[in-house]
């Protein structure tokens, strides 16, 4: 498929919006480099504080947890309560018992990826969400790869799919409308 096969998605809407974090795992973390991984964790904890301040749904996954363990404590610290957790085998997220129905359950169009790795898990969720019809947004200061020529062949491919790649302050910002936002000051104070 070529690039004007797909229309991506303009804006991110608060009301439409559902985040996944995917598989932001402390043994997968360790093997990022630690300055890559600090921004990931920042920027995933900076849209999940968010989500709960503007009742965004957050949905995350672990992409089998016994061998990667658990989600990184920095950002399970700043979940959401409702958020819904998914153990997975399957590189993509729409491969998990119980993620399809998760979703359609929540009603909302658009999806707001952040997580771990870049070309594997990030890449094939954000193709099949897309080929799904859904709008979907991954948030390049949020994601990563072990490698930085992974992580930019990523990129790359989810232009070509019609993916919108977006930075973590974008979507806040996006999600907020206006500075007359009841939450804006305190989403604000979460910026770095």
């Amino acid at each position: 498929m070529g690039n004007n096969d797909f229309a991506a998605a303009s804006r991110c809407r608060q009301t439409d919006s559902i985040l996944l974090a995917i598989d932001l795992q402390v043994r997968l973390g360790a093997a990022m480099p630690s300055k890559v991984l600090t921004r990931v964790v920042r920027n995933s904890a900076l849209l999940a504080s968010s989500s709960a301040l503007l009742d965004v749904p957050v949905i995350s996954t672990e992409q089998y947890p016994r061998g990667l363990g658990p989600t990184l404590e920095e950002v399970t610290a700043v979940l959401p309560s409702s958020t819904q957790c998914f153990e997975k085998t399957a590189f993509s997220c729409a491969g998990a018992e119980g993620f399809q129905s998760a979703l359609d359950q929540l009603h909302r169009r658009q999806i707001v990826i952040v997580g771990m790795e870049a070309h594997v898990c990030v890449l094939q969720t954000a193709i099949d969400l897309s080929e799904a019809g859904l709008e979907v947004f991954v948030v390049e200061d949020a994601i990563c790869s072990r490698r930085l020529e992974n992580y930019q062949n990523s990129l790359e491919r989810l232009r070509q799919c019609g993916v919108s790649i977006v930075s973590a302050e974008s979507v806040v910002f996006e999600w907020l409308g206006d500075a007359t936002h009841e939450h804006f000051k305190s989403i604000q104070a979460l910026l770095p």
